[in-house]
């Protein structure tokens, strides 16, 4: 009985090691600290309307992150979700000229999904690196984008989108509530489906989820339909609060997206991630922008601060898997 004890008493205090919760919960612990500082740093980012912009400004990459996830989750990649952005945004903004909203939603997602139907179905059945393949539809979205656009922003008229995009409801943005559903809807799919258990798990060992008889390829095509998807509707959000559909947003939105889902917690050669965590990935990025905004920092340096933040991310992330081996 006074080993059982012991050794209970022992697995208590590996849990409960400072540095074994430094480790296990770092996204949440850069996030906290985030806060403070910035609040110490600046006087004006804890009010309503900073931290309205903040949610507004990254409900698009929020979303986009969400989806990226689920593929970095099967042990792919997706470089072309800024581009399919940009291909949503201008396809709103063109197809809202002429048809009703939920018509132009429509057809704005079925147009994206092409392209995530094309860069699954080579990743996933001709079994080419996801990296060239999304390297190629990357290139080819947004040169799409361009050709209907004809390399100027499209002007929407309907005030509607307009003030939804730019609008709030209960004091919180609009676009907020999107992202709200957006993110309860894959924390349901990744925590209480199959189909989020079986994609975590063909990352882990693919080998062993086609042995027990699962269709691998179908579930990696699967992800990439649905990155493009949830990409159309980051560019129709886009378009609503620009009010203009263009063929430049998303630019760099892929090395945000992924970065967000790496310091979130997820592993780059999949099995391993979480959407609250990739959640809180995206706004401590949105965080250090914003914080270098109110302080007239310029742009460069924060590419710099955030190269950091990633880079020990991704150490904190070894050494958890270190622990856990």
């Amino acid at each position: 009985m006074s080993s059982t004890k012991q050794g209970i008493g022992s697995l208590r205090a590996i849990h409960l090691n400072p540095v074994n919760l430094l480790v296990k919960y770092n996204t949440v612990l850069i996030f906290v600290l985030l806060i403070i500082i910035s609040s110490i740093i600046s006087n004006s980012f804890l009010t309503f309307k900073n931290i309205s912009n903040l949610l507004r400004q990254n409900s698009g990459i929020a979303i986009v992150s969400m989806g990226m996830l689920l593929v970095i989750l099967t042990g792919g990649i997706d470089l072309s979700v800024g581009s399919v952005v940009a291909l949503g945004c201008v396809l709103a903004g063109y197809f809202l000229q002429t048809f009703p909203l939920a018509v132009a939603l429509l057809f704005t997602m079925l147009v994206c999904m092409l392209s995530g139907i094309g860069a699954g179905y080579f990743v996933a059945f001709r079994k080419v690196a996801p990296f060239v393949v999304t390297l190629a539809f990357m290139t080819i979205s947004r040169g799409i984008a361009f050709i209907i656009s004809k390399g100027t922003p499209i002007r929407i008229l309907n005030q509607s989108v307009i003030d939804f995009g730019r609008g709030t409801l209960l004091g919180l943005p609009c676009l907020a509530y999107i992202v709200l559903g957006v993110f309860i809807v894959f924390a349901i799919v990744l925590k209480f489906t199959v189909f989020g258990r079986l994609i975590t798990a063909i990352g882990s060992n693919e080998s062993a989820v086609r042995l027990s008889g699962i269709t691998v390829p179908a579930y990696k095509f699967s992800v990439y339909i649905i990155s493009a998807v949830v990409c159309s509707f980051a560019g129709a959000i886009s378009a609503s609060r620009a009010a203009v559909g263009s063929p430049i947003v998303g630019t760099g939105m892929e090395l945000d997206a992924i970065a967000s889902v790496v310091i979130g917690g997820a592993s780059l050669s999949g099995g391993k991630g979480s959407i609250h965590n990739t959640l809180l990935g995206v706004f401590i990025l949105g965080m250090i922008g914003n914080i270098m905004n109110l302080m007239n920092v310029a742009a460069y340096p924060q590419q710099v601060i955030k190269g950091v933040i990633i880079l020990v991310a991704v150490l904190l992330q070894g050494a958890e898997e270190n622990k856990e081996k």
